[in-house]
Parts: structure tokens; C-alpha cells; sequence
């Protein structure tokens, strides 16, 4: 589990095709302080596990399934990337849960730029708008952001001189493609609703108020 609160941009090092599956190496300084095999670390927003690892770099398969459903396909040696990782128990919760399960592929449509902030909007696969409210929250390659405006296939979000900095969402560009993930929270109570199971608590609760 991640927070969406990117802990510093890594550099993509090599990118090793195997046919259906890649071996992503990342040149990075923070997330490898205390990392070793088999930990998590996100990726803009891509949960992937450290395989190998040097005093600087580290390394992870991405598999066929990724790289179909994520923009982690196409990545290239020079790139920048969001990374954390994954987050402890004493540590703040500064964003939201995230999973780093990527739901969908979003693209920049607008950047508008103030003195003191940028409004980004991203469209958005339509299936991920049911999710969206304003002020909730959405994972934007990684990033722990809150929606300014939830639109059925898009969304704007506002971005503060921190993020334009620290994260790869400064230098999108209109067109670039950027990983969603949804607030899980959000699924849990859709599928609540779904299934009726909340009926059937509230059921459940007034009969046995109903019998003391």
C-alpha cells in the first residue's frame, strides 16, 4: 500500500524487452535506502517488486498485462518516474490509500497555468467517472491528488509549485498518457450498494432494535 505522496523522480536506466514481459532498471537514491528483493515500490503509480538491486539502481520485471493496461509500455532509458515506497505503519498517511493497481490510462487534454498554481485536466476512460467527486480523491501517476471538477470523461486537478516540482507532472505535456487509479474506498462502497448488503444491515439492525 502506497499514500501517493512520491518520495523523489528516479531515472529509467535501462529497458530490457523479453518478448511479453520487460526488465525496467530505475536509477534512484531515496527508495533504495532500506529497500531489498521482493519489496514494493511504485512506479507512476504502478506497484512493482525490487528483483535485483546495486547501491543506486534497482531492477523489476514488468509483465505483459502491465504494460497492456498501464503507460509503463513505451518507457524508455532517460525517462523520469514518480517512486515511493511502500508506506509503514508509523509512517503519515500525507495522501490516500493507494494500491498502486493502475484502473486506467488517462491523457492530458489542458494545462492551464496561474502565478501561483496549474489546472491540469485529464481525460479519463469512462468507466473510472462513477468514482470521481469533487474534492475526492485520485491517483495521477502516483501522485495523491484532489479533484477540483469530476466531469463524466474527465476531470481537472490543481497542482501546487511542489508538485510541479517534485513529480513528473510538471513537464506533461498535452497528449502524454498518465496511469489512474481510482479511490479504493470508493469501489468498496459501490459494490455495497450493489449487492445490497447495506439493506440488509440496516434490515438486520432495526430488527433487533425492534426486540430488546
Amino acid at each position: 500500500m502506497f499514500t501517493g505522496i512520491v518520495e523523489e523522480l528516479g531515472t529509467v536506466e535501462s529497458v530490457e524487452d523479453q518478448g511479453d514481459a520487460i526488465r525496467l532498471t530505475i536509477r534512484a537514491s531515496t527508495v533504495l535506502e532500506d529497500a531489498g528483493l521482493g519489496d514494493s515500490i511504485s512506479v507512476n503509480g504502478c506497484c512493482l517488486t525490487v528483483a535485483e538491486r546495486t547501491d543506486d539502481t534497482w531492477t523489476a520485471d514488468v509483465m505483459q498485462e502491465t504494460l497492456d493496461k498501464t503507460s509503463l509500455y513505451g518507457v524508455a532509458a532517460g525517462d523520469r518516474v514518480n517512486l515511493e515506497r511502500a508506506v509503514t505503519a508509523d509512517k503519515r498517511l500525507g495522501g490516500h490509500i493507494v494500491q498502486g493497481h493502475v484502473d486506467g490510462v488517462g491523457t492530458v487534454t489542458a494545462r492551464n497555468p496561474s502565478e501561483h498554481w496549474e489546472v491540469v485536466e485529464i481525460a479519463m476512460p469512462e468507466q473510472l467517472g462513477r468514482y470521481l467527486v469533487d474534492k475526492g480523491s485520485i491517483t495521477v501517476d502516483g501522485v495523491s491528488l484532489t479533484v477540483v471538477e469530476a466531469k463524466d470523461d474527465s476531470f481537472t486537478v490543481s497542482l501546487i509549485p511542489e508538485t510541479l516540482t517534485r513529480t513528473t507532472l510538471g513537464s506533461r505535456q498535452i497528449g502524454d498518457r498518465v496511469n489512474l487509479e481510482a479511490d479504493v474506498l470508493a469501489k468498496h462502497v459501490e459494490k455495497l450498494l450493489a449487492g445490497g448488503y447495506l439493506d440488509k444491515l440496516v434490515r438486520t439492525a432495526e430488527k433487533e432494535h425492534s426486540n430488546d
